[in-house]
Formats: C-alpha cells, sequence, structure tokens
C-alpha cells in the first residue's frame, strides 16, 4: 500500500479525461486570440500533451518551454500588460501545463487551472459562441472530476459498452450539479444590481482597431475596410430609406495639419439650422451599436434630434455622453434635408477654407486655376465641384493598396497615382474645393447596409466605413458630395455584400451557387442568433432591469429595494438547491426508507443497525437487550425481509407494512 504522503499515480484513462477537458478549456479562449498565435499554443499543448503521456518532461525542457511561449505571446501581443495579453498568457501556461502531470493531484490541479481560461475569455467576448465552449468546458472538467475521484477510490471502469454507459451516468451526474445552480444563477443576473459600465471595460483589442474617431491619418482605415465584423444592426420601424440613401453620419472633420484630418474641439454647441420638406419621409429606426469605447456615434443623414444620453454638435455629428463601453441600443429619427445651414456664419466659412501654408501646392494652383475660369457668379461653385466629380470618375480608380503618401500627399494622389479609396477621395477632393474659395469639409461614418431576412434589420459593417465630402453652395447650404461614388459607386452602396459575395462566391466556385446561397443563409441566421443574444442577455443593463421590476409592481427601484429583492431571492434559491441536494441524497425506495428512518430512532439509543447487518439479526440482537421490542420489530423484520425479497410484491401488504414501519417507536 503507497503512503498517505505519496500521490497516486494517474491511470492512462484518467489522463485522457484530464487531457480532454483542459482542451475543453483552452478551446474558447484560443477562439478570441490572434489566429496565428492561437494555433501556436494549440500546437504546444498537443505536443505537451504527447511528450508527458509516458512519463512528465523533465522540469529544464519545461522551462525552456515557458520562456519560448512567453516570448511568442509578448512578440504577438506587444510589450504591454493589460486584459488581452494576460488572457494570452493564460492560455500559452495552460498548454504546457501537461507537461508536469504525473499523478491524481497533479491532474485535479490541471483542470482547476484549465476552469480558468473560459472565465477570462468572457472577459473578450460574451457571445453565444463563447458561451457553448464555456459550458462544454465546464461541463467536461466535472466529468474529469468525477473519474478522478473514481480512480481515487479504485473504481475502476469496464471496458466496450459498460465504459460508455458509465461515461452517459458521469454526464448525467454532471448535468445535475449544474441544474442545481441554476437558481441561484438565475437569481443574480436578473436581480444583481446592474453597473452602468462593465467592470473591466472593453478589450484592448477592440479599442486597437481602426475606426471612427475625431481624426482622420492616410492609411488608418486600411484594416478597417477588410474587417466585416458588424459594426452596427439598424431595424426601421415603417419607411426603409433607398440604398444611396443609407448614409451613416459620424464625425466631421474641419481642421487639416496636410497629413490628418481633426475635428475641432471648439464645435460642440447648437446644432445647424436644418430645413425638411414638408412631405419629406420620417426614417424611424433602432440602432444596436458594437462597443468601441469612443463616444462617437452615428445616425441616418440627417438626424432630427439627439436621443437621451448623446448630444448633437454644431456641424449634426452625434456623440454618446459616456464611453461606449457595452452593447447599447439607440432610437433615433431622420430625414432627408431639403436645406441645410442656407447662412454660413464668418467664422465657419473662414474654418471651412483654411489650408496649411506649405502644403499641395499643385492642388493649390488648379484650385485657383478652376475659380478664375468659372467665375464667381451663381452656380459657380456647383460647377466646379460637377468638374473634379467627371476628372476623377474619368482617370481614377478605386483600390485599396496605397502606398504612405509624402509631404503632399493630395498632389501626390491627384497627379501621380490617381488610384485610393474614400480616404484619398474625400480629403483630395476637399482640399481642391478649399483651394477654389469653396467652403468644404470631411464627414466620416458608415454607407449602405445588407438586410438580414430572418430577422428583417440591416447589418452595417465595419468595411462599410466611408468618407465623404460637404460642400457649402449660396442658396443650398451644405450639400453632400461623394467623390467614392464617381469612381466606384459598386465599392460604396453595398461594400460589405460585394466584398462578401465575392470571397463566398470564389469559395464555392466549384460546388455552385446552390451551396453559395446556403451558405449565405447560414450567416445570416448565425447574425441573427447573436443579434437576439445581445438583446436578451448582453443589452440587460439597469433600465432594462428597472423596466422587468416595473412590470411587476415595483415602481422606484432604489439600491436598497434592489439589494432587498437578490438577498431574499438567494436566499429562496438557496434554499431550493438544499432541497434538491438533500432530495438527490434521499432513498428512492419507500420501503428502505421507511427501513432506515426505523434503524435512525433505534441509533439514538445506541442500538443502531451495523452495515453488515441482515434486517432480522438485528432485530434479535436488539430484542435481547430491549425483550418488549421482541413483539414489534422482529415481526417487524421479518415482514421487511419477504416484502423486499418478494417476487411479485404484494401492494397492500406492502402499503400497510409502510404505515406500521413510520409509527413504530422504540
Amino acid at each position: 500500500m503507497a503512503d498517505a504522503k505519496t500521490p497516486l499515480p494517474i491511470d492512462a484513462r484518467s489522463r485522457a479525461w484530464a487531457l480532454l477537458a483542459a482542451g475543453c478549456g483552452l478551446l474558447p479562449l484560443l477562439w478570441q486570440l490572434p489566429r496565428l498565435l492561437a494555433l501556436g499554443i494549440g500546437v504546444a499543448a498537443l505536443v505537451c500533451a504527447a511528450l508527458s503521456w509516458r512519463k512528465p518532461v523533465p522540469a529544464a525542457l519545461r522551462f525552456l518551454l515557458a520562456l519560448a511561449m512567453l516570448a511568442a505571446v509578448l512578440w504577438t501581443m506587444g510589450m504591454h500588460m493589460g486584459r488581452d495579453t494576460g488572457c494570452a498568457l493564460l492560455a500559452a501556461m495552460l498548454a504546457i501545463k501537461p507537461a508536469e502531470t504525473a499523478s491524481l493531484r497533479d491532474a485535479r490541479s490541471l483542470l482547476g487551472f484549465a476552469l480558468f481560461a473560459p472565465f477570462a475569455a468572457f472577459l473578450l467576448d460574451q457571445g453565444p459562441l463563447t458561451m457553448l465552449l464555456g459550458l462544454v468546458a465546464v461541463l467536461a472538467a466535472l466529468i474529469a472530476l468525477l473519474r478522478l475521484a473514481d480512480a481515487e477510490a479504485g473504481v475502476h471502469e469496464e471496458a466496450g459498452l459498460s465504459a460508455l454507459f458509465a461515461s452517459l451516468r458521469k454526464l448525467a451526474a454532471t448535468g445535475r450539479l449544474l441544474l442545481i445552480g441554476l437558481p441561484l444563477a438565475m437569481a443574480a443576473f436578473w436581480l444583481f444590481p446592474r453597473l452602468a459600465e462593465p467592470l473591466w471595460g472593453v478589450p484592448e483589442r477592440a479599442i486597437a482597431q481602426p475606426g471612427l474617431a475625431d481624426e482622420m491619418s492616410p492609411g488608418q482605415w486600411l484594416d478597417f475596410m477588410v474587417d466585416d465584423t458588424p459594426a452596427l444592426r439598424v431595424q426601421f420601424f415603417g419607411a426603409v430609406p433607398k440604398p444611396q440613401q443609407m448614409y451613416w453620419r459620424g464625425p466631421v472633420l474641419w481642421d487639416f495639419d496636410g497629413r490628418t484630418w481633426k475635428h475641432p474641439p471648439w464645435l460642440p454647441g447648437y446644432p445647424e439650422n436644418i430645413e425638411y420638406a414638408a412631405n419629406a419621409p420620417v426614417w424611424d429606426y433602432q440602432i444596436d451599436y458594437e462597443p468601441t469605447d469612443r463616444h462617437q456615434l452615428v445616425a441616418l443623414d440627417l438626424l432630427r434630434e439627439a436621443p437621451q444620453g448623446a448630444q448633437l454638435s454644431r456641424d449634426h455629428s452625434l456623440s454618446a455622453n459616456a464611453a461606449l463601453s457595452a452593447l447599447t441600443r439607440w432610437r433615433l429619427r431622420s430625414s432627408p434635408a431639403a436645406g441645410y445651414q442656407a447662412d454660413l456664419p464668418k467664422l465657419l466659412r473662414a474654418e471651412a477654407l483654411r489650408l496649411p501654408p506649405g502644403f499641395n501646392p499643385r492642388t493649390l494652383a488648379l484650385g485657383r486655376q478652376w475659380r478664375a475660369e468659372a467665375g464667381t457668379g451663381p452656380g459657380s461653385d456647383a460647377a466646379i465641384a460637377r468638374r473634379a466629380l467627371d476628372w476623377i470618375h474619368r482617370d481614377f480608380a478605386y483600390t485599396l493598396e496605397t502606398p504612405l503618401p509624402g509631404h503632399d500627399g493630395v498632389d501626390e494622389f491627384l497627379f501621380v497615382q490617381q488610384k485610393g479609396f474614400c480616404e484619398h477621395f474625400s480629403s483630395a477632393f476637399v482640399v481642391l474645393m478649399r483651394a477654389a474659395g469653396i467652403p468644404a469639409r470631411v464627414v466620416t461614418g458608415y454607407v449602405g447596409g445588407v438586410r438580414n431576412p430572418y430577422g428583417d434589420y440591416y447589418v452595417v459593417r465595419k468595411m462599410n466605413a466611408h468618407a465623404w465630402a460637404e460642400i457649402w453652395l449660396q442658396g443650398h447650404g451644405w450639400v453632400r458630395y461623394d467623390p467614392t461614388a464617381a469612381v466606384a459607386p459598386e465599392r460604396i452602396y453595398d461594400t460589405a455584400e460585394t466584398h462578401l459575395g465575392t470571397a463566398r462566391d470564389s469559395l464555392f466556385a466549384g460546388t455552385g451557387a446552390g451551396l453559395a446561397r446556403q451558405w449565405n443563409r447560414l450567416a445570416d441566421f448565425g447574425d441573427y442568433l447573436r443579434r437576439n443574444w445581445n438583446e436578451m442577455l448582453l443589452g440587460f443593463n439597469a433600465q432594462r432591469q428597472a423596466a422587468m421590476l416595473q412590470s411587476f409592481g415595483i415602481k422606484e427601484l432604489d439600491q436598497n429595494t434592489l439589494g432587498l429583492l437578490f438577498a431574499v431571492s438567494a436566499t429562496l434559491a438557496m434554499g431550493a438547491m438544499a432541497w434538491l441536494l438533500a432530495r438527490g441524497e434521499r432513498e428512492r425506495d419507500p420501503l428502505l426508507r421507511a427501513w432506515h428512518r426505523l434503524g435512525t430512532r433505534y441509533a439514538r439509543l445506541g442500538l443502531g443497525r451495523a452495515s453488515h447487518e441482515a434486517a432480522q439479526a438485528w432485530a434479535q440482537r436488539v430484542a435481547v437487550q430491549r425483550p418488549q421490542a421482541a413483539q414489534t420489530l422482529v415481526p417487524l423484520s421479518e415482514r421487511f425481509a419477504e416484502q423486499r425479497y418478494a417476487s411479485p410484491v404484494n401492494r397492500s401488504q406492502l402499503r400497510a407494512l409502510l404505515r406500521e414501519l413510520y409509527r413504530h417507536r422504540p
């Protein structure tokens, strides 16, 4: 027999269960890491599991593996410690943890460590796939722990079909344990006081994504333009705008330093005057905005009024009062403008004409030349803008493969490259208009959107990010001009659909269009599930919690009331858990249950039945010490043995015996 202090060795089947559970725990975290790093960590996990199958990996080799994984993580994630880097390090260390697994105690340590991985994955993403993978990981870990307990107790599973039935029994027992904790989990979700923002904020990888900000630099949107993840989802109530009208207005950029466009800090104030036609459509819609940890919002051009919790600046760009650290929902109303700031104040005119000195001399000269040729009469500004669009349509091309600009980036684009994407077109167009004496500014946001037929809503993806121009025309005010649409309109109104459709067509080129359509439907259904997940779970904030409780008659909800409700519900939930546990431990056979209770009564007198004693032998032993029991307990024990092993069972006699067993007292 092994010493009690000596760790018990682990058998092959228990090791397999422990490694499988650790792999399931690692999977949801790998899903959130950069693909190359996730692949490397996954390969390292397989190698460590294979090397340690027979015996533990030597300590020196484990040390080298740890150093290699640390270097790989820091090289991929950057030399700074944060939540994303910490999660990557956790995955890397979990991958090499099997290298030192040699005993049952080591296996339990591995499983305890593995359970941290799915919870760390929730810090990076709270989507349905992460939740599903996390549940699988927890379930696998509980089954593995049950297997380790059996191995420690000396219970060995049989091979073949018996092993399958044993695994199913462990799965059922694990599911029962999870269900027992469900009432407390539901009470915590529905009634625990909600915070306005998550404790851990938004992952660094989400913050680092290029997106809508209050500035635009050359090349800033390159990664953004090929990212097909959703930026917002829009549901319309009533009329739906045409694709050419789906311009989602974001930050408006005025200041240009020769390289970067910025939103000026002095602009917050009353929005510019907008006139709407009497018969103008009113688009009523709802936006589910993905977290960005920024304040910038978008709205269909042009928003009629700011919603609660947000404000409009003078140039009609919308921003939230608080950083968008979680999924947010906004109810908005927009209409196309008939007139947009017919009178331009001198301060705004000067800002909309300002250009930095010493940059782009060829563009400035061209703008002055066009002004001289067009004159200053009515319609001259519109003629210059039309001339610029005709030039772009005739000589320019759309591409994402552009070099970074030099000192005179606009000159290089207009007179040398003549290729680029919306950043280049909008920036060059506005500089050219300002050079010609026309007030102009850059507007950023999104354009287009793809309808999801399952939920009847539109998905606007990050690749739909766009920049266009607005110029001020006498008698009309600010007018939208989209120079990118002049050269590649198909890249504007159907950006996401075009990109995704092209990729899917190439993927399924050899198998037919039918499979491609099925793939599109599957992707739409997946996004529909994600939207409902966001609405039911991730979007359950303090406001929705208050609205839910108001339906139960709780009108005023303060922290004390909510805390009391949670305390009461948690107490009831734990009481239900205790009842379920007690019920699970109760003997299911009513005859055995009554007999065990009878033995408990005698045990209080020091006459309890030993586990090895037969019923009649115990009754005879009690009768020796308490002769009066011979008249009642001995006959009951005989009837108990007869009913217990009789076949078939007499139901009426069984009921009579149960009544007497419950009534009998020592």
